[in-house]
């Protein structure tokens, strides 16, 4: 069969739902500045004004809703991807929405640590997991391989640029209706969005060839998840999601309270530490659109290792950078790391699609998430280091010796063959 010389507008209907499906999930990218109002005083203090009711509480506390909240999305991403494989995207989208939206409301209404983990951790990693399982394998299969990278890119760039819009609305509403009434608004708001977007999701129609296939995908091109579970090259896919996700993950989690500490003295940034989580936010979702599209033309691998390089480098530099107190530099490399983290998301389902093909993408990827769930272990650790010793310098030592391997094993990685 002759393939499509141009996907038809349908497709990049397809794509601009996902997008707007993930610009509602990546709430969990903006968690630093619910973080920032939970921590900062003795832990079990009760609050007062609008968040009466609610308790202040540690900084591994308030990393844990955050982590389980990861953890349980990478695991429902097999269910999800199941599902999506099986009964199309639109069941898990809706789902994924809908699980979100009352993770939200069980969160603001239970005023508590355990409503957190509950609401926002549990209901909330099930909801992230079925929408986001639904978004991008929709949409990779109307186009072909030489276009992956960058369908990917955008489609993935809405969760991680949902911070940039999250950031400050999720600011004002604390500030205006308390934290209860954050949660409550913006679980209203994600169940209508990622419902109505969630709905236009579709597969291609029986027959479709995308364009740069120029013949039906034959059984040889799709692994089925049992036969790349017996790949090395699976283990090695979950190894590099977790050194390139973890080092963002740490960084998103305290994005709000590091500029806190490094620009104490200077009131505007102070005031409104918000921004460099929503900063953070924009160089995610480009870091994934402007990965996935030179990674197309320079190849996968030298793609994560350049990003992982340079971002290694930055990340044993930013104990220091937050020592001497500039702004400027923090951005820079706080930049870099989001930049890298967002590159690694587009990258890691185009690497799968590439080595185990697009039909059986929902749950081979899903599989291969699990890394990204892997990945929250090492935030929660750096919670830890920080109630410990009082800093998260020895957090970013250790990311940056995490991504190093990743990178290292990039050199070894090969194309599965039968």
């Amino acid at each position: 069969m002759i393939a499509n010389t141009q996907p038809p507008l349908r497709a990049y209907m397809v794509v601009a739902a996902g997008t707007a499906v993930n610009l509602c999930l990546g709430i969990l990218y903006a968690w630093s500045v619910w973080k920032a109002a939970l921590v900062g005083k003795t832990p079990g203090e009760p609050m007062q004004g609008l968040d009466e009711g609610w308790h202040y509480l540690s900084d591994a506390q308030a990393t844990w809703a955050y982590a389980i909240c990861g953890i349980t999305f990478a695991l429902c991403m097999i269910p999800a991807g199941r599902v999506q494989d099986r009964f199309g995207p639109r069941v898990g989208a809706v789902a994924g929405g809908l699980f979100l939206a009352l993770g939200c409301v069980v969160a603001g209404l239970m005023k508590s640590y355990l409503g957190l983990i509950l609401g926002f951790g549990l209901l909330g990693g099930i909801g992230m997991g079925f929408g986001y399982a639904a978004a991008t394998p929709a949409a990779v299969r109307w186009f072909g391989p030489e276009r992956r990278g960058l369908i990917v890119g955008i489609v993935v760039a809405g969760y991680g640029g949902a911070a940039i819009y999250i950031s400050p609305l999720a600011k004002y509403l604390i500030a205006s209706y308390g934290l209860s009434g954050s949660f409550l608004a913006l679980g209203g708001l994600f169940a209508v969005v990622v419902v109505a977007a969630g709905a236009l999701l579709d597969w291609p129609p029986v027959g479709y060839v995308a364009t740069g296939q120029g013949k039906q995908t034959t059984k040889s091109d799709d692994w089925s998840a049992g036969e790349m579970l017996r790949t090395w090259q699976f283990y090695g896919l979950v190894i590099l999601f977790v050194a390139s996700a973890q080092s963002g993950l740490l960084v998103i989690v305290n994005a709000t309270p590091m500029l806190n500490k490094t620009a104490a003295q200077i009131a505007f940034f102070a005031a409104n530490a918000w921004l460099l989580s929503s900063f953070g936010g924009l160089v995610n979702a480009a870091g994934r659109v402007g990965t996935g599209q030179y990674s197309d033309r320079l190849g996968r691998f030298n793609a994560y290792i350049a990003n992982g390089l340079i971002s290694a480098a930055c990340l044993f530099a930013t104990p220091a950078v937050m020592r001497s107190e500039s702004v400027p530099m923090l951005f820079l490399v706080v930049g870099v790391a989001f930049w890298q983290y967002g590159g690694g998301l587009s990258l890691l389902p185009a690497i799968t699609a590439d080595y185990y093909g697009a039909k059986n993408l929902g749950l081979n990827y899903g599989l291969v998430f699990l890394g990204w769930g892997l990945a929250f272990m090492v935030p929660q650790a750096a919670g830890y280091i920080k109630d410990w010793t009082g800093s998260l310098d020895y957090a970013f030592y250790l990311s940056g010796a995490m991504l190093l391997v990743g990178v290292g094993l990039s050199f070894v990685m090969r194309r599965p063959v039968r």
